[in-house]
């Protein structure tokens, strides 16, 4: 597998500037997001809790259920229509700036330049022979590598399994032995992708790479670099008069240097930036040392909307759209589920008071976390009766599966006809209602 450089390694410069500042920034904050997380206790429970054996998730006060199975939907698609918006205004800056593939991969490339120097003096160091200086940086570096991908492992598990749980239990190999594998496992995955595949990722395996481009138009902010300002490119020392026919850019590729995927953005869009703006930054320092204006590269776009709401009528209505969805979802929102089932062995029979009788299975679910009381009843009917008003109370996250009657008043036959059965919460007084058929003989 190659990249966009002939090299199999890209030996990336590190640059600082507004962007990069930006980007660090941004980094420190979801790393240090991502690890306290699974900390955060909420009624002396995690916060954030993906429990996979009882197939339920529980951010604070709301736990989801299969049932829930639509809030997730309009969950992926307001995340993915927001990335198609964004991306639509502003290109690829989550590859750029949020993506955690660049994020760790920036991180490992800052440990590698702390313990091995400069891109220049890393790429002397792989081609040189095998030597003590050589072994001692080496296993450094990988032994920082393998203990970061560890610990963002742990991290990660953390969000599916307790952190007491995971932390106390973590080196118990006898009772422990299906999360340690799952770590091990995320542990190889983030030292391969960050160590070593890196902006093979961004290059050749993510599917955001081959789409984006269709997303993108004339009124898209992107890095590009000023054709007409820069040409005809050529070196010159500081200070000096710049020649007839030459322009701002003097051919210093440090905007190549820096670039983490290997391209060279003077020659036009390409489908590999992740518009990450290092090579703005790059270009600046080289305009700010000749004291030429800035944005010789800069994120712009071909042309200016004639009409600013434009932009925002496609991506931006349907992520409003989902976003609504979702907070309806919300404040509709049931924390108790009920499910209702007849008696499949008869539709009906005939109790000893001589009236019709029909059996049903109810099963009520406390979707919420505190304990509750619920009742059964049938909505006012002078032609029904529930044998019992069954009250029964169920813990947060606990179910209960009861057996109830219905009989009719009178000897009559009545053939088929609906009820309307009610499951009160006796806490909130929320009432969910289910509508059913009674079944008895038509003569």
């Amino acid at each position: 597998m190659t990249t966009a450089v002939k090299s199999n390694k890209i030996y990336f410069r590190e640059q600082f500037g507004y962007f990069q500042s930006i980007r660090r920034k941004l980094a420190i904050g979801l790393i240090v997001l991502f690890i306290l997380l699974p900390f955060v206790r909420y009624q002396s429970e995690a916060a954030l809790n993906i429990n996979v054996a009882a197939q339920t998730i529980r951010f604070f006060a709301i736990t989801l259920y299969p049932q829930d199975l639509m809030i997730v939907g309009i969950l992926f698609i307001l995340a993915a229509f927001m990335l198609f918006y964004i991306t639509r205004l502003y290109g690829r800056v989550w590859c750029g700036y949020t993506c955690p593939q660049t994020i760790w991969m920036l991180m490992f490339n800052w440990i590698e330049r702390r313990i091995e120097g400069s891109h220049q003096q890393s790429k002397v160091l792989d081609k040189s022979g095998l030597n003590i200086h050589k072994i001692f940086k080496k296993v450094l570096k990988h032994s920082i590598w393998l203990l970061i991908a560890w610990l963002t492992a742990c991290t990660f598990i953390s969000y599916f399994v307790p952190v007491e749980e995971l932390y106390f239990n973590l080196f118990n190999f006898k009772d422990y032995f299906l999360t340690q594998n799952w770590i091990i496992f995320f542990t190889v995955c983030t030292y391969i992708n960050a160590g070593w595949v890196r902006e093979k990722m961004c290059l050749h395996m993510c599917p955001y790479a081959r789409f984006q481009s269709v997303l993108f138009d004339n009124h898209t902010k992107l890095v590009s670099y000023d054709e007409v300002r820069g040409e005809s490119r050529g070196a010159r020392k500081r200070n000096q008069i710049k020649s007839s026919g030459l322009g701002d850019c003097i051919d210093c590729k440090l905007c190549v240097d820096v670039c983490p995927v290997g391209i060279d953005i003077r020659n036009g869009l390409q489908y590999e930036c992740i518009n990450c703006g290092l090579c703005i930054d790059a270009c600046d320092s080289v305009m700010d040392s000749f004291n030429y204006p800035r944005g010789l590269i800069k994120y712009n776009n071909l042309t200016d909307p004639v009409y600013r709401w434009k932009p925002h009528l496609t991506y931006g209505s349907v992520t409003l759209l989902a976003f609504l969805s979702l907070l309806i979802w919300i404040i509709n929102r049931s924390d108790f589920e009920v499910d209702l089932q007849r008696d499949r062995n008869a539709l009906y029979r005939v109790n000893y008071a001589g009236t019709v009788e029909n059996t049903y299975t109810i099963k009520v679910l406390n979707k919420s976390q505190n304990a509750k009381e619920f009742q059964v009843t049938l909505q006012d009917n002078s032609e029904f009766v529930l044998e019992k008003q069954p009250i029964f109370r169920l813990l947060g996250g606990q179910s209960k599966t009861q057996v109830i009657s219905v009989s009719s008043n009178s000897n009559q036959p009545l053939g088929k006809k609906q009820i309307v059965l009610q499951v009160t919460d006796l806490t909130k007084q929320n009432i969910n209602t289910i509508y059913t058929r009674f079944y008895s003989p038509k003569q």
